[in-house]
């Protein structure tokens, strides 16, 4: 085991006492004494789609970049110089051009960003199979047993890595290694961007103590008011409180929590997630209360959920319509039982009948349509002889998709998918596929 430097801007073995690598004088140089004993990483894209769009476009480079919606969507995500200007993911569009008027505001492009993040993917797959995606730009790493693999410790690979992702793929990442997940995740923040951050083991309870209990995965608003009624507000304050009143407040998820404290997280790296949903949404540039107004953008959503499980390789047996008044109330309605689909034609009927029945008139600044139940692709649209209908929408469906991949997207439109006159929304870039959770566009890139 070896805690002395390592550098990572070229990969140099600088002696202990060294600031600087004098091989390339670099003062990036990683250190700690349980370097070479750790396996799990965390290893998140820094500012990921406005790297991306910066990448493809130098001119963009020094100037503050957000990506989102139109004034009335949100942030998906904001370069590091708008981040210091206040400007943050998640936040309403017209507040971050208040806080950066000069920011440069682009659409979210998710097929480029996917295609990008799946040669992310790719690469971190060559140096172990065990990663569990997060997120389209995020991963879970298990290095344990890569040594002779790769003739190095798993610190001195993922230090190879962040740098063979810079230079061929011409963004930049961040590294947390820890021996849990919990711990790699934490470290992986600690640094952005280009950083590279490691929390051992020894360390774990002491680095933990001070910080907030918010940081503790699961432990939401409604969770960290309990424990404020216990006093706890610090994660070293939680092991203060009687087990019996930390169970009463938190019921079974008390015992998870105190392992959390401690730095403990038994959750291994898993390659496989399964998928709950796959999904998309649209925020409007001014409120719909209109059915006919809002039949159109629909059925555009739904013709992206279904590239998406095919893509995916995947079949719905449920959808679930969403809307957002202009108060922000969120009312959801759901459609089970189906036959398995891919096709947006059969998403969007049982959907345009939850629609119809919603349009009561409320205003709506936003739509969604989820795709839940899945199954594998194999049982989608086979048909009986109940639904004789379905085989031939699968080849009418299929049939459109071979014309989009050879002529463009543009190449085949439905008049159903064309909004009236006068009527424009704003996509957020918050549609894609989500693994049990809230959709990866909802934390800071």
């Amino acid at each position: 085991m070896s805690g002395g430097p390592l550098c990572r801007d070229c990969g140099a073995i600088p002696p202990d006492e060294a600031r600087r690598c004098r091989a390339c004088g670099s003062p990036r140089l990683l250190a700690h004494p349980e370097r070479d004993a750790l396996a799990i990483a965390h290893v998140d894209c820094d500012a990921f789609y406005a790297a991306v769009e910066k990448r493809d476009d130098p001119a963009l480079r020094d100037r503050p970049l957000i990506i989102g919606g139109g004034k009335r969507g949100v942030v998906s995500t904001a370069c590091y110089i708008a981040r210091i200007r206040g400007v943050h993911s998640a936040m309403p569009m017209f507040r971050a051009l208040e806080a950066c008027p000069d920011a440069v505001v682009l659409r979210p492009d998710m097929e480029k960003y996917a295609r990008v993040g799946r040669q992310v993917r790719a690469m971190m797959q060559e140096l172990t199979p065990l990663v569990e995606p997060v997120s389209i730009d995020e991963a879970f790493l298990d290095l344990s047993g890569t040594e002779r693999l790769h003739g190095a410790p798993p610190a001195v690979t993922l230090a190879g890595f962040a740098r063979r992702v810079e230079a061929e793929i011409g963004i930049t990442v961040s590294v947390g290694l820890a021996p849990n997940k919990f711990l790699a995740k934490i470290a992986s923040d600690l640094d952005k961007p280009r950083g590279f951050s490691i929390i051992g083991r020894a360390e774990a309870q002491g680095f933990l103590a001070p910080r907030p209990v918010r940081i503790l995965p699961g432990i939401g608003q409604a969770a960290s008011d309990r424990l404020a009624a216990l006093g706890i507000h610090r994660i070293g304050e939680i092991g203060r409180v009687a087990p019996e009143r930390l169970h009463a407040a938190l019921g079974r998820d008390a015992t998870r929590l105190l392992a959390l404290a401690r730095g403990e997280d038994p959750r291994p790296v898993q390659p496989r997630r399964e998928a709950k949903s796959i999904s998309g949404e649209t925020t409007f540039a001014e409120d719909l209360r209109a059915f006919e107004a809002l039949r159109p953008v629909l059925w555009r959503l739904c013709e992206t959920v279904a590239r998406r499980l095919k893509r995916a390789d995947l079949a719905a047996g449920s959808v679930t319509l969403k809307l957002k008044d202009r108060d922000f109330r969120l009312r959801t309605r759901t459609r089970s039982g189906l036959a398995p689909t891919q096709v947006a034609e059969r998403l969007f009927r049982p959907a345009e009948a939850l629609l119809r029945d919603s349009c009561d008139g409320t205003a709506y600044r936003l739509i969604g349509i989820g795709a839940g139940d899945l199954c594998a692709a194999a049982h989608a649209d086979r048909g009986d002889l109940a639904d004789v209908s379905a085989v031939r929408e699968a080849s009418r469906a299929a049939a459109i998709d071979a014309l989009r991949e050879r002529f463009g997207a543009a190449a085949v439109q439905r008049g159903l998918g064309f909004a009236p006159r006068g009527r424009d929304e704003a996509d957020t870039g918050h549609a894609g596929q989500q693994a049990g959770k809230a959709a990866p566009e909802r934390k800071p890139r």
